[in-house]
Order: structure tokens, then sequence, then C-alpha cells
């Protein structure tokens, strides 16, 4: 195994381009930043914020110390931060960006979705293990719900988002739109080059709107409660192994009531008489 942590002027992201290793390959091991006790909490904090998404910093500390937890509203916040979440009722500043970055209007509102590859989303959540933790991106096609390309990662860089963006391009048709939040990894100028040289609009959640991108938070929360939460993984690798089953039975399995009882594989590759079904029975936005 090649250890390409210790290198003191070369970043990781850096190393992986010169070995033609890519970066989300990267095992995840756990640093001396946080305890077993701070990923307890940190889990905890997930469950919590899954559950009660409109919870602020103040009130889950709370909940916290009702379970028993010794920790300071302080603390609580910092843990909110590093895992890359906020309370998402109308409030100043709901995301963290870079006041550099160009940040583009939002686009969807009153807008009918009523095809695939019309609007795309992306968002990024953290995602829980028993020994560590890591953060997981999906691009989701709105119409179908089809999720187009999912990856993992250890850290919150914007290079994971970009790979994924990139693999998915390679694969489907470009939309005319994707949405995402105002998050920095979004904002990049290497993101954002990417969808402005393919012409595809780029659309950005207002500040403090939590249904702007409700469809990719509908879906974090069936992937945590019908998986993440069951099987606790142990490593990253067992992670990306159990995703594998997941997202296909998501994507070819499952029936979607919104969907006129498709699977969202079946919508994305069907033809006009299956969008017609779904426009007719189905509620897609």
């Amino acid at each position: 195994m090649i250890d390409i942590t210790e290198h003191r002027t070369l970043s990781i992201t850096r190393q992986c381009e010169i070995l033609n290793i890519n970066r989300t390959s990267i095992y995840y091991t756990e640093t001396p930043d946080f305890s077993s006790e701070d990923i307890e909490i940190m889990n905890k904090i997930d469950k919590i914020f899954t559950e009660s998404p409109e919870l602020g910093y103040r009130r889950i500390y709370l909940k916290l110390l009702k379970d028993g937890l010794i920790i300071g509203r302080d603390r609580t916040l910092k843990f909110m931060r590093n895992m890359g979440i906020c309370a998402i009722y109308p409030k100043k500043k709901t995301t963290r960006r870079n006041k550099e970055h160009k940040v583009y209007p939002y686009l969807l509102r009153g807008l009918k979705i009523a095809r695939p590859n019309q609007v795309w989303a992306a968002d990024i959540t953290y995602i829980k293990m028993n020994r560590g933790f890591c953060y997981l991106i999906v691009i989701m096609d709105i119409f179908s719900r089809k999720i187009l390309s999912y990856k993992l990662s250890n850290s919150l860089d914007s290079q994971f988002c970009i790979d994924a963006l990139q693999e998915t391009l390679a694969k489907y048709p470009a939309p005319e739109i994707f949405n995402t939040d105002q998050g920095c990894q979004f904002t990049s100028e290497n993101f954002t080059k990417i969808l402005n040289d393919k012409n595809i609009k780029i659309s950005m959640n207002s500040k403090g709107r939590a249904l702007d991108n409700i469809f990719v938070e509908r879906f974090f929360r069936t992937l945590k409660y019908e998986n993440i939460y069951i099987y606790n993984y142990e490593s990253m690798q067992q992670l990306k192994d159990g995703l594998i089953y997941f997202f296909y039975e998501y994507n070819c399995i499952r029936e979607h009531t919104s969907l006129a009882n498709l699977c969202p594989e079946q919508v994305y590759s069907g033809n006009e008489e299956v969008i017609n079904s779904v426009l007719k029975k189905g509620k897609v936005a």
C-alpha cells in the first residue's frame, strides 16, 4: 500500500494526479483531529439532523445533552460545520461559500420539469461509518429521480465533486440546467467552468430556501434510514460495496408512486408514452 499522506509540499490531490490514482479511491484513515468520542457525537448529530433538518445547533445541543452526552454549544457548532450541515430554516448564511466565487440565480422557481435531462441536481451529505465518516455526492436527474452518479470522499474538497460531474457528463447527455446549493465545492471556478463550457445553465438554491433541492434531500433521508444506519459499515471499502446494490435497487427495482409506479431507470430511459404517463399520473415537480 502506498502512503501519500506525508509529503510536505504536494497536496494529496496533486500526488494522485502524478501517480495516476483517482483522488476518491484513497482509503479513509482516522485522523487525530477526531477521537472515537467525537465521531460518536457527530454520528448522533447526523441522526438528529436527518430526522429534523430544521433544527439549529442550539436545539441539537440540547438533544445531545438529553441523551447524556457531555458537550458544549460551541463544540456542537464546530462539529456541524465539519460535517457540512446547518439548519434549513430561512436565515442568514445558510451555506458556507467562498465570497470570491460567483453565485448564480435560482432557475427552477415556477419551472415545469417535464422530461429527463432537463434538470440535474447535486448535493453532498455526511455518511457515518463504524470507525469514521466520509462525504457522499450524488447527481440526480430530477424528472426521473435517477441517481446518475455518486462518489465518496474523506474530505469536503471540490475535487470529488468535479470527478463526479465529469464522469456523469461523459456517460449521459448534458442537461439544460444544473442545480446545486451555494457551497464552495459547487461555486468553484473549476466546477462551474465545466458546466459553462457545455452551455449548461447553472442554478443555485436561494439563501434560506429549504425546498430548492428537496428531491435530493429526500433521497439522502431514504439512503440513511434504509441502508447507512442499518448496516453500520466498518470501512470505506465496505461502504462502497454496500452502496452498489442500494443504488441499483433504487434506480432499477424500486417503484415510485410519484413516477406512476415506475422505477427511475424506466422513466429516464422511457419513450414518449412513458413520459406522458408520468406527467399524467405522477407528481414529478
